[in-house]
């Protein structure tokens, strides 16, 4: 991939703990005066535009994205700096939309090369924040939406004044590092909390909520919180997304009939936090109107959750990688494609190492009388490139031990894994893959490989990294 390629080694030659099983979670680590050192090199340019910051366990990338699809419908110019990524790192950095160029990437290394270099001990994510923030200004973005990597309070992100705050569904991930209970994981996410700055919360456990209730009275930030000041109810849902009715506090009208194209009752709680966000935005002299968020969110490109590729047989794909988020899948099975006598659910799984898998894997294999759901009827286990896949030999000795009777197949490959679940599958049967979002990235891209006319010209999948095909360094 020449020059690009050449950008990228760069970054990661520098500490990358996205690759690292294990390491060390402190304001050494993450230490956010050396983000700031690098920044104020670089001129400041987080300081040239208006943002959004967004944490939380699930949900955060859904919520960002729905946010910057409505203010970028609203005419304004907008960044949104997500991660991890599907297939392509430019996915992490987008200008109204578009997915950097390679040839800017390229460039914006160069300019700061001697800036990095003079900072001693920078990060590959710290890296790429500033490059991001670089990049935005460079744009003349307007609005910024920016999701929190990991954590809040020591994550790269957290050098910004955002105009607000959002807060999504906080469960257990990254225990080793953020703690091992919902008080601690929640204080580490509120740790974006600033004074004077509103918070949206999705709802919460107790235990969280509480934190967060406690945050915002000691720094002075308002706390909004959906399920309370918001509600929203489900009007419609068919497979290409589904509608909802949102309502504000105070006797504001009730916004009926909003479309998303994501699927999952979890996404109305997402898009019922964008859209108080949103109108937090607005009371702040935001110009939104109700048409911008109706277009907005019908337009929001999230892939990789709760996607279906196909109908005949069913073949869906979620980046569920932890307990909560596989509950959430599960109900979503359930509801969204229920099991007649004659459906039957073969699973594909692969998971990072350093997830709760067997956590994951008993949800899937337990039935759940309350919605109706059948455990797998078949496993697949397999494994991404990533470094921290768990090995598959692995994942069947720990499926056995939930469930010794399902018919188990083991592969390396994610590819192999699509085969073999397409070959055993009848025409109204279901196969779900999951497990992680580099798991998913895959199969998408094995789809792809098979049925390019499935997805759109532009989607991601066709800058895949990780595939043979090479794209020009200029594009």
């Amino acid at each position: 991939m020449g020059r690009y390629q050449d950008a990228l080694d760069t970054i990661f030659e520098y500490v990358n703990y996205e690759k690292q099983m294990r390491y060390p979670y402190n304001a050494v680590a993450f230490n956010l005066d050396r983000l700031k050192e690098l920044l104020d090199r670089l001129g400041n340019p987080q300081d040239r535009f208006q943002c959004v910051h967004i944490a939380g366990t699930k949900g955060k990338g859904s919520t960002s994205a729905m946010v910057e699809s409505v203010l970028r419908t609203a005419g304004y110019r907008t960044g949104l700096y997500t991660s991890p990524h599907l297939h392509t790192w430019r996915e992490r950095i987008r200008v109204d939309g578009a997915l950097m160029a390679k040839r800017d990437l390229v460039a914006l290394l160069d300019r700061h090369r001697s800036a990095i270099a003079a900072t001693p001990g920078i990060t590959a994510f710290e890296i790429m924040t500033a490059l991001a923030f670089s990049y935005f200004a460079q744009q003349e973005v307007e609005w910024t939406i920016l999701e929190v990597g990991l954590g809040g309070r020591l994550d790269a992100t957290n050098v910004v004044h955002p105009a607000a705050c959002g807060i999504t569904s906080l469960s257990y991930d990254h225990v080793e590092l953020l703690g091992h209970t919902l008080s601690l994981i929640a204080w580490e996410k509120a740790g974006i909390i600033k004074a004077g700055v509103p918070v949206v919360s999705a709802p919460q456990e107790p235990e969280a909520m509480g934190v967060i209730q406690r945050v915002c009275a000691d720094t002075g930030a308002r706390l909004v919180t959906v399920g309370q000041d918001w509600q929203w109810e489900q009007d419609g849902m068919d497979l290409t997304g589904q509608s909802l009715a949102v309502r504000g506090p105070g006797g504001k009208p009730t916004l009926p009939n909003l479309r998303i194209p994501l699927l999952g009752r979890h996404q109305l709680v997402n898009a019922t936090t964008a859209v108080a966000i949103l109108a937090e935005l607005n009371a702040q002299g935001v110009r939104i109107e109700e048409e911008a968020v109706r277009a907005g969110l019908a337009a929001t490109h999230w892939p990789g959750r709760l996607e279906v590729l196909q109908t005949r047989p069913i073949l869906v794909a979620d980046s569920a990688h932890n307990a909560n988020s596989a509950l959430k899948l599960r109900a979503a099975l359930a509801e969204w494609f229920p099991r007649p006598p004659r459906r039957e659910l073969a699973l594909i799984f692969g998971a990072s190492a350093d997830k709760d898998i067997d956590g994951m894997l008993e949800i899937f294999l337990t039935p759940d009388p309350d919605n109706g759901y059948k455990p797998a009827d078949k496993v697949i286990v397999t494994k991404s490139g990533h470094p921290r896949s768990a090995d598959p030999v692995q994942l069947a000795d720990q499926v056995r031990a939930i469930s010794a009777t399902c018919p188990i197949s083991v592969h390396y490959t994610v590819d192999s894994s699509l085969t073999e679940a397409l070959a055993w599958a009848g025409p109204d049967d279901l196969i779900c893959v999951t497990g992680s979002i580099f798991v998913v990235a895959q199969a998408r891209r094995a789809w792809a490989n098979r049925h390019p006319e499935t997805f759109p010209p532009d989607d991601w999948v066709f800058h895949d990294e990780t595939s043979v095909a090479v794209i020009p360094d200029d594009e």
